[in-house]
């Protein structure tokens, strides 16, 4: 075999790998249909109809093993165009396969069928051209098994969905691996019932998160620091209600784009229509209608934390990084086109800032509509043109790390979204700055301009953790529950040695908590499992207290993240406890 030298890329050996698990799976359990598989993050996946017996976790080693004893045997994967009769004749008795051939004969695009090592898939292409050539018999494993619908659809046949993973080594795939293992000790929905962060109950509904005391801290610390990020530069709080008619969704685009995912809402007094709102940007545009607007009053900047709801679906649900109440530290800026570039640039100071002191590296992803879908997008192309130029070019100037992503604009305008890196390298999708100049025409939105005549605003959109539970989600995962100081729901642990310090113990609790630092007093059980379960439970400092420190006015600090140890009097503790919250140091 001659090889051209070209070595396949990584998407098109996950997608071989696919067609290599059909062809395994065809092998074992000859009754199964396949149905789809594509290549996906990290490796590939492929769902069939197992109408007979079906394998479950236990099988996925000896399918792993059967793609392995095959590859060698894929040297070379070939592709044909055939006629729809053929097609339908190659895959008849399998339903599936005949509905996707239907589709493409509607389309009058070319159907193709691609083989290797004697087995033959329908397929549009973007394979390894020499798979036993290009892919390392150890770079691939079977993963998990998950149930899926054809075509995401409830209402269609239910399958079986067979994951698998894959990277261009075997180094590659166990460092993917061990990752995977550090992310489940690190899993927010565990580490939020460890340390009783929140809960969830069928009484109240899925996807509607219930925050602990010791939670709510975490979320009113996060609200707290991206409010005063945007008060200090020049944002006004603002207050919306919960529920709106439907008529200014309707006005907005947003019921024709999002109407199956609203909450409706009945009145027992009215004939008019509510729901509960999905987001916050067309009600802050009345707030700005409300009254004239001239030159001189732009920039204006409205700032809220509020809770947003949406349907989401059941089976999408997961902890709080998927939630039906969604509560965005949201903001919005009317203003001239001339004053975007300096909004922007305070957008991206604030977002730095944030991300920084959370510990989190971040780079710009500019979200820009498809070009190849404008019924997807609202507004006039001059205007998205425009926007996109702009936003790079902000981009550029202000010397961050940005890469573009076509189709993924909010359907009224592109966006900077800010792409932060948790610690165990994954990247998520937190703050964004949207530019609109859709929903400002759409509400007939006005300012006087320097020469009298009427001008449309232009709308950002900001919001610098996002979703609060999902920003949570994430950073509860990046720290594994190791709080900095200032986050911290419990900073300070204090552990009397016995009952009879436990005046002393209550006259220091009551010295930290006068000054606002959160304490909470452990005097049950033994010193020992005290200090463990103090441990366990992740505050950053104990105070340990005995005859010496009742005697002298001082406390025993044991740091909880460096093991340093120190005995110092009180007042001394206090005023260097309050410095570190103060500044939001990292540690």
């Amino acid at each position: 075999m001659v090889f051209s030298g070209y070595m396949a890329t990584l998407p098109e050996k996950r997608h071989t790998l696919a067609h290599l698990l059909a062809a395994a799976v065809a092998e074992r359990y000859p009754h199964a249909k396949a149905t789809i598989g594509p290549a996906v993050d990290n490796g590939f996946y492929y769902d069939f109809d197992f109408s007979g017996e079906k394998p479950g976790d236990a099988d996925l080693e000896k399918l792993t093993a059967d793609m392995r004893d095959l590859l060698p045997s894929w040297t070379e994967m070939t592709g044909v165009e055939v006629s729809d009769a053929d097609a339908k004749d190659r895959f008849k008795g399998n339903q599936f396969k005949l509905e996707i051939i239907d589709e493409i004969v509607k389309k009058s695009e070319k159907i193709t069928l691609y083989s290797a090592g004697g087995f033959t898939d329908l397929c549009r292409g973007g394979h390894s051209e020499h798979p036993a050539h290009d892919i390392p018999a150890d770079s691939f494993v079977l993963d998990r098994i998950a149930g899926a619908y054809w075509r995401g659809d409830e209402k269609n046949p239910q399958l079986t969905r067979i994951y698998g993973l894959a990277f261009d080594t075997k180094a590659d795939l166990e460092a993917y691996q061990t990752q995977v293992e550090e992310a489940k000790k690190r899993d927010h929905r565990k580490l939020g019932v460890e340390l009783d962060l929140f809960t969830f109950s069928d009484l109240v509904g899925s996807g509607l998160p219930l925050f602990t005391p010791k939670g709510t801290v975490l979320r009113e610390e996060i609200h707290k620091y991206s409010q005063e990020l945007r008060t200090k530069r020049g944002f006004d709080r603002v207050w919306i209600p919960h529920i709106t008619k439907t008529d200014l969704y309707e006005k907005s685009g947003h019921w024709a784009k999002f109407g199956d995912e609203l909450f409706l809402v009945k009145s027992q007094e009215t004939s008019d229509k509510f729901v509960l709102k999905p987001m916050n940007c067309p009600h802050h545009t009345q707030i700005y209608a409300s009254r004239g607007r001239s030159y001189r009053d732009l920039p204006l900047r409205y700032l809220e934390t509020t809770t947003v709801y949406r349907d989401e679906k059941k089976g999408e649900l997961a902890g709080l990084s998927r939630v039906r109440s969604i509560t965005q530290d949201d903001s919005h800026v009317f203003c001239r086109p001339d004053q975007i570039e300096q909004e922007y640039s305070a957008i991206m100071e604030m977002v730095m800032e944030f991300y920084q002191t959370m510990g989190m590296k971040f780079r710009a992803r500019l979200s820009f509509r498809d070009p190849a879908a404008p019924e997807k997008y609202l507004g006039e192309d001059a205007l998205w043109d425009s926007a996109e130029s702009q936003l790079e070019a902000i981009a550029k100037k202000g010397g961050f790390e940005y890469f573009i992503a076509t189709g993924e604009a909010a359907f009224y305008g592109p966006k900077i979204d800010f792409m932060a890196t948790d610690a165990l390298g994954r990247e998520h999708q937190l703050a964004t700055g949207q530019l609109d100049f859709v929903q400002p025409a759409r509400f007939e939105l006005e300012y006087i301009d320097t020469d009298g005549s009427p001008k449309t605003p232009v709308m950002i959109h900001l919001a610098i953790a996002g979703s609060l539970e999902r920003f949570l989600s994430v950073y509860i995962e990046h720290t594994a529950g190791v709080f900095p100081l200032w986050m911290a729901p419990v900073q300070v642990a204090v552990l009397p040695v016995s009952e009879k310090h436990a005046e002393y113990a209550n006259q220091v609790i009551a010295k930290l908590k006068e000054v606002g630092i959160r304490t909470e007093l452990h005097a049950d059980d033994s010193l020992g499992k005290r200090i463990r379960a103090v441990k366990t439970a992740k505050v950053p400092c104990f105070l340990v207290l005995g005859d010496t420190e009742a005697g002298a006015g001082t406390v025993t600090v044991e740091n909880n993240r460096s093991g340093d140890k120190a005995t110092v009097p009180v007042q001394e503790f206090i005023d260097a406890t309050l410095a570190r919250i103060k500044e939001r140091a990292n540690i």
